[in-house]
C-alpha cells in the first residue's frame, strides 16, 4: 500500500528539481540586478562628466571675474570672511 522507497526517491527527485529551479532563478535575478547596476553606473558616470564640464566652465568665468576686478574680489572675500566669522562666534 505505502511504498517507502518510491516515496523517498520521489522526494529526492523533487529536491533536485527545486534546487535546480532556485539556482536558475537566482542566476537570472543576479544577471538582471547586474544589468541594472551597470546601467545606473553609466548614468552616474555621464552625470559626473557633465558636472565636471559645468564646474570647469564656472571656474573659467570666476577666474575672468577675479582677473577683471581684483580689488572688488578681495573686498568681497574679506567681507564674506567677516560675516562667517561673526556667525560662527555666535554659536
Amino acid at each position: 500500500m505505502f511504498d517507502r522507497d518510491r516515496m523517498s526517491e520521489e522526494l529526492r527527485t523533487l529536491k533536485v528539481d527545486v534546487t535546480r529551479l532556485l539556482s536558475t532563478a537566482g542566476e537570472e535575478m543576479f544577471e538582471s540586478s547586474k544589468d541594472r547596476a551597470e546601467a545606473l553606473a553609466d548614468q552616474i558616470r555621464a552625470a559626473l562628466a557633465e558636472l565636471g564640464e559645468t564646474v570647469e566652465e564656472e571656474q573659467e568665468q570666476l577666474r575672468g571675474l577675479i582677473a577683471d576686478r581684483p580689488i572688488a574680489s578681495l573686498a568681497s572675500a574679506f567681507a564674506l570672511g567677516v560675516v562667517v566669522g561673526f556667525m560662527l562666534r555666535r554659536h
